[in-house]
């Protein structure tokens, strides 16, 4: 992964303080600081509020896009229209649960809980999944409708 130039980048540009970003968030400014430096991954429930704040994308984030911007962006998540995304996401790739599951290296009863919305998918899944497969992290999480697919950079 590679978002944490991209959060400072952003933040910066907006003249906003890692100590303003960090208490928004409700955690240290030497927390968030880490997740600028990549020392510590970027929870997913920060991560979309860092994007709602500074409205932009999460594919633009974590560097799949240089979109960073989609129009009629909602910025909060749906975690079941989230969920039927992901299962649609895995059928349409012709991935059984269980292949998915071994392929992201987590338990399948894991990825059923996110498939039936009940889990937020974990940013570092979210991420490999979006990679692999060139699929839209904004489009999964259910906060747009279109792009679901994003071309290759």
């Amino acid at each position: 992964m590679n978002y944490g130039y991209n959060l400072k980048l952003i933040r910066t540009a907006e003249l906003i303080s890692q100590k303003k970003v960090a208490e928004m968030f409700g955690i240290s400014r030497t927390t968030y600081k880490e997740y600028e430096l990549q020392n510590a991954i970027i929870p997913i429930k920060h991560l979309i509020l860092f994007c709602s704040f500074f409205e932009v994308s999460v594919d633009y984030v974590l560097g799949f896009s240089n979109n960073e911007k989609y129009p009629n962006a909602n910025y909060e998540v749906n975690l079941n229209k989230m969920g039927l995304r992901l299962k649609e996401f895995r059928k349409e790739n012709k991935l059984t649960q269980n292949s998915l599951a071994l392929e992201l290296n987590i338990a399948r009863s894991i990825l059923s809980l996110y498939e039936n919305g009940k889990f937020l998918i974990s940013t570092h899944l979210l991420y490999d999944i979006c990679k692999k497969y060139h699929i839209s992290a904004d489009y999964l999480l259910a906060l747009i409708d279109t792009p679901k697919y994003l071309e290759k950079k």
